[in-house]
C-alpha cells in the first residue's frame, strides 16, 4: 500500500515524535527495598515479582549451621539498576544475576544487588545467593510472646515462619503479596527425615546425607514454607475424597493426646472441600514435631506444623486455612482478620457439623464471657497493629463478625459467599473491603455498619 504525500509527511512527524518519546524513556532506578507494609516496612522488595524460589539447604544439627544455594526465578516490574532481598544474620558468599557475578552490599535484613547489567521491564531475570551460617529465630510479642522461624529441636529444626521470618532461613522477597512456586531440596544426616511443602518429588542417599526434594507449584507466601527435620514417623494415602495426604509424626509424641493425626487430617480436607469448594493444592497432611518452646501451630502451605498434638479442632483450624490464609491471601498484613477469623469460625463451623456445638452457641459463649471492660474489646480487628496482630480478639472477634453477618444474611447467601470468596480470589491476595463487596453483592444487602461496627469499632457491641 502507497502512502500520499500528506500521509508521509504525518508518519515523519509522528516518527519523530515517537523518537523524542523514546529518547525521554525513563532508565533504570533502584528496586524498593520493601512494599510499603506499614506492620513491617521493609519485608517484600520493589521493582520485580518473584514467580519461583529453588532452595538446596544443607542442615548440620551438631553445629545448627544451614548451608543454602537460593535461584529466585523473577519479572521486573519496573527498569531495575538495582533491587533488594531480605535476609537476616546468614552471611552471603557469592550472588550472580543471569549466571554472571553481581555486585552486592549490607545494610541490616537488606540485601541490594547490583547486576552486572541493568534489568529491562518485564523481562524475566534470575538471581542465584549463596549463604550460610547459624539461622537465628525471632522473638518478642508478636507471635503469642514465644519464639518463632527456624528453631532447634532435640533432633533437627522446627520451622514456621508467620509473620516474617523465612528471611531467617532463604533470601527472599519476604511478604505475602509476593508468592510464588517453589522448589525445596533439604539435605540432612541419614536417618533424619526432611518435610517441606507441595509433593515429595525424590529422596536420595549419598555419602552418609538424604536429601528430600519438595516442589510445591501452586503460589505461596514465603512465610508458609518449611523445612522441618527430625525423626518422623511417616503416613502416606490418599484422604476418602481422593486427596493425596502426607502425615509426618514425631515418635516421641505418638500416642499422645489420643488424637489420630492421619485419619482427622484426611476427614477435615474433605468436608471443608465441600463447604468451601475445592482443595486448593495438590497434597493435604500434618508435620507434628516435638517442639514444647514454641507452643503453636502453623498452616504451612499443604502441610500445617504443629509443636505438638494438638486437639481435633486445632486441626481444622490449620486445615481451613489452606483456603484461607494460604491460597486467598492477604496483601497487607493489617488484614489478618481474613485469615484468623475466618479459621477460628471454621472450628465453630467444625463443632456445628460434629454436633458438639453450633456457631450460634459458640458466638453466645465468648461473647459473654468478656464484660464490657475487657481489654479484649479495645483491639481493632480490621488493623490491629503490628504487635498485636495475633491478639485473641483478631481470632474471636473476627469469628464473631462472620457470625454476626451469617445471622444478617441468612445461611443460603453465607454459605454461597465462603466458597465464592475462596474460589474468586484463588492464589490471589485480598483485603477487608473486597470482602466486604463480595458479602454485599452476594447478600443483596448494605453491610457498611456491621462490619463498622465489629471490626473497626472499640468497646463490646450490642446485639
Amino acid at each position: 500500500m502507497a502512502l500520499s504525500r500528506s500521509a508521509r509527511l504525518g508518519a515523519l512527524a509522528t516518527a519523530a515524535a515517537s523518537f523524542c518519546l523514546i529518547a525521554a524513556a525513563p532508565g533504570p532506578h533502584p528496586g524498593s527495598d520493601g512494599v510499603g507494609d506499614p506492620y513491617f516496612p521493609q519485608l517484600g522488595n520493589g521493582g520485580f515479582d518473584v514467580r519461583h524460589y529453588s532452595l538446596d539447604v544443607a542442615y548440620n544439627p551438631d553445629t545448627d549451621r544451614l548451608d543454602g544455594r537460593t535461584t529466585i526465578t523473577a519479572r521486573a516490574t519496573q527498569n531495575l539498576s538495582s533491587f533488594n532481598l531480605d535476609l537476616q544474620k546468614l552471611q552471603v558468599t557469592r550472588i550472580e544475576v543471569n549466571d554472571r557475578r553481581a555486585k552486592f552490599t549490607r545494610s541490616g535484613d537488606e540485601i541490594r544487588i547490583s547486576p552486572p547489567k541493568s534489568l529491562r521491564k518485564h523481562k524475566t531475570f534470575t538471581v542465584t545467593v549463596t549463604y550460610g551460617g547459624v539461622p537465628e529465630p525471632l522473638s518478642g510479642p508478636i507471635v503469642f510472646g514465644s519464639d518463632y522461624g527456624w528453631m532447634k529441636t532435640t533432633d533437627g529444626v522446627f520451622v514456621a515462619c508467620e509473620p516474617n521470618a523465612a528471611s531467617t532461613w532463604f533470601p527472599s522477597s519476604d511478604h505475602p503479596s509476593d508468592k510464588a512456586a517453589f522448589d525445596i531440596r533439604i539435605k540432612a544426616p541419614k536417618g533424619l527425615t526432611g518435610v517441606s511443602n507441595g509433593r515429595l518429588v525424590d529422596t536420595y542417599t549419598k555419602g552418609g546425607q538424604t536429601v528430600a526434594h519438595w516442589r510445591e507449584t501452586k503460589p505461596m507466601a514465603t512465610y508458609l514454607a518449611t523445612a522441618t527435620i527430625g525423626k518422623f514417623d511417616v503416613k502416606k494415602g490418599r484422604t476418602p475424597g481422593g486427596t493425596p495426604i502426607y502425615v509426618a509424626i514425631d515418635p516421641v509424641l505418638e500416642n499422645s493426646n489420643n488424637v489420630d493425626v492421619y485419619g482427622v487430617t484426611a476427614e477435615v480436607t474433605d468436608y471443608w472441600s465441600k463447604v468451601f469448594g475445592p482443595y486448593p493444592f495438590e497434597e493435604t497432611g500434618a508435620i507434628v514435631d516435638d517442639m514444647p518452646q514454641a507452643g503453636f501451630s502453623l498452616e504451612t502451605q499443604t502441610k500445617p506444623v504443629y509443636s505438638a498434638i494438638r486437639s481435633e479442632s486445632t486441626i481444622a483450624h490449620e486445615l481451613a486455612h489452606q483456603w484461607f490464609g494460604d491460597s486467598v491471601s492477604v496483601e497487607k498484613w493489617k488484614h489478618i482478620w481474613l485469615n484468623e477469623g475466618f479459621a477460628t469460625y471454621s472450628q465453630w463451623l467444625w463443632s456445628e457439623h460434629k454436633g458438639t456445638q453450633s456457631a450460634h452457641d459458640a458466638f453466645l459463649a465468648g461473647y459473654n464471657s468478656r464484660p464490657a471492660d475487657s481489654a479484649f474489646w479495645q483491639t481493632v480487628v480490621g488493623d490491629p497493629q503490628r504487635d498485636t496482630m495475633f491478639a485473641s480478639a483478631v481470632y474471636q472477634r473476627g469469628a464473631m463478625t462472620l457470625q454476626v453477618l451469617r445471622e444478617r444474611i441468612g445461611d443460603k447467601a453465607f454459605f454461597k459467599l465462603l466458597p465464592a470468596w475462596a474460589q474468586q480470589n484463588r492464589y490471589g491476595d485480598v483485603n477487608t473491603d473486597d470482602f466486604i463487596r463480595l458479602a454485599e453483592k452476594i447478600s443483596g444487602k448494605q453491610l457498611d455498619d456491621l462490619f463498622e461496627t465489629w471490626l473497626f469499632t472499640k468497646g463490646k457491641p450490642a446485639l
